[in-house]
Formats: structure tokens, C-alpha cells, sequence
């Protein structure tokens, strides 16, 4: 069985900026971390290569710097690794990553199963997954919460809003999955001793079946950022003390004709 798992360097601190002319986060010199959302896919890919064999590759889109993701994944149990990085795929919005990871996976080979996190924190649109699928034309689920092996497929079980609902798809699928689905494991001393050395393949646009520059990155996206700004600090404060404080406040709320 071939797995493939998704994964994402996002910033650790909500404090980034943001380029005002084209949008997009300011990554450089920003410390960060693997998307929370992932570790669960990571993990379930892990359990399901422990029961029923076969091989674990992961992969994700960013700058060089994002192969500190892949040697976590490592540290934890993933067998392969890529960075699908090059300038040209900066920039993108949910479609052109969606189509630029759809074209790195068939880039890296054949895979029954791949997994994402059900979305990632610095964007949290949900939609890559489901995407990259559309883009693969195979069928997906999202927002998997329980999942096993059944014929030449997968049943899985969905959190939907109001109800669970049962699926079953044909090999070869995709799935995001939700939170609950399995506990994440630590990396271990002994995994990591044994994986320092694995070396990981970064991969730019021209090892894509596509290399038409204008499919990828901002030139490739439909939807663009109009103007971004700063939020303004226009709060106001009043402090009141003494012993009609209570008097003057009521006076206010009613200036304000709020009673």
C-alpha cells in the first residue's frame, strides 16, 4: 500500500506580516512549525502502513527551509520525503496550490491513499485537500474521523454538521482527516538517530508533467488580494472612580442610548 501525506510548514506565532502588495504572508525569518491539522493525517497514514504494509511518503510545498517538516515527519515514522519548491510557486491561492501539489504527487509517483489535514492555520480555507483530488480525478472524503481498509478501497466514517456519515471509496483516494482520529506520536531518540542522515529530494517546476509557468504561483491563482491593511487601534477608554461612578456610567450608556 502507497501512502501519501500531505504536509505544511505554517508560522508558530500569529504575529506575521503581511506583504501589502501582493498579499501573501511574509515567511522569512519567521519562526515555524509543522500544521498542527497534519500530525493527524501523518498519524493515521502511520497506523495504516503498521497494519497492512507498503510505503510512507510525504511532501510540501514551500521554501527550502520547509525540509524541517519533512525531518520531523522522519523522526516520526515517514519513509520518503519531498519539498516541491521553486520561486515560480509563490504566491499561489487554494487553486493553484491545489494544482501545483496535484501535479508534485504525480511527479513522485503512484499512490493508493493520499491524506491531508482537514486545513491548515495560516489559511484555514479547508479546500486544498478536496482540490488536489478534483485536479488528481480521483474520489475523496474530508472530514474523516475513522477509516479502514475494506476490499480495493477504504470505508470511512465522516464528521459532517449534523450528522456522521459512512462512505466508501476505491483505491486510488484521497481523505482529509479531523482531530479526534488517532492521538499523535512523540518523534523518538532512536528514530531520529536513524533518519539524521535520510536525505530529502526538492523538486522544482520543471520536474512537473506541467511546467507552464503561468498554470502556478500568483500568475496562476483567479483570486487575488484587493488590499490588505493593519486593523486600526481605535478603542476608547473612560475610567471612573469615586462615588458616583455608578451614576456616571449609567449617564454614559444613555448618551450612548444604549438603555
Amino acid at each position: 500500500m502507497n501512502l501519501f501525506v500531505c504536509l505544511k510548514q505554517v508560522p508558530s506565532t500569529n504575529k506575521v506580516q503581511v506583504d501589502e502588495k501582493t498579499g501573501v504572508l511574509k515567511r522569512d525569518g519567521v519562526a515555524s512549525k509543522m500544521n498542527p491539522y497534519d500530525l493527524y493525517a501523518l498519524e493515521t497514514a502511520l497506523r495504516l502502513r503498521e497494519k497492512h504494509g507498503g510505503k510512507l511518503v510525504v511532501g510540501t510545498m514551500g521554501p527550502p527551509q520547509a525540509q524541517a517538516v519533512i525531518r520531523e515527519a522522519y523522526r516520526m515514522g515517514a519513509d520518503e520525503g519531498y519539498v516541491f519548491s521553486d520561486r515560480r510557486l509563490g504566491g499561489a491561492d487554494v487553486l493553484a496550490t491545489s494544482y501545483t501539489l496535484a501535479q508534485a504527487i504525480r511527479s513522485v509517483g503512484d499512490f493508493d491513499l493520499i491524506l491531508c489535514g482537514k486545513q491548515t492555520t495560516d489559511g484555514d480555507t479547508a479546500q486544498v485537500g478536496p482540490a488536489i483530488a478534483e485536479h488528481l480525478g480521483i474520489p475523496h472524503a474530508a472530514w474523516v474521523r475513522k477509516v479502514e481498509l475494506e476490499g480495493n478501497g477504504v470505508k470511512v466514517e465522516q464528521q459532517l454538521q449534523d450528522v456522521m456519515e459512512t462512505v466508501w471509496m476505491p483505491f486510488p483516494c484521497l481523505m482529509t482527516v479531523e482531530q479526534d482520529i488517532y492521538m499523535p506520536r512523540l518523534p523518538s531518540l532512536k528514530k531520529a538517530k536513524e533518519v539524521k542522515d535520510r536525505p530529502i529530494t526538492i523538486l522544482g517546476l520543471d520536474a512537473f508533467l506541467d511546467t507552464d509557468a503561468n498554470h502556478y504561483g500568483l500568475s496562476g491563482s483567479p483570486t487575488q488580494v484587493e488590499r490588505i491593511f493593519p486593523p486600526k487601534n481605535d478603542v476608547e477608554r473612560e475610567t471612573y472612580e469615586g462615588p458616583d461612578c455608578d451614576k456616571r456610567i449609567v449617564d454614559t450608556l444613555k448618551s450612548w442610548k444604549f438603555i
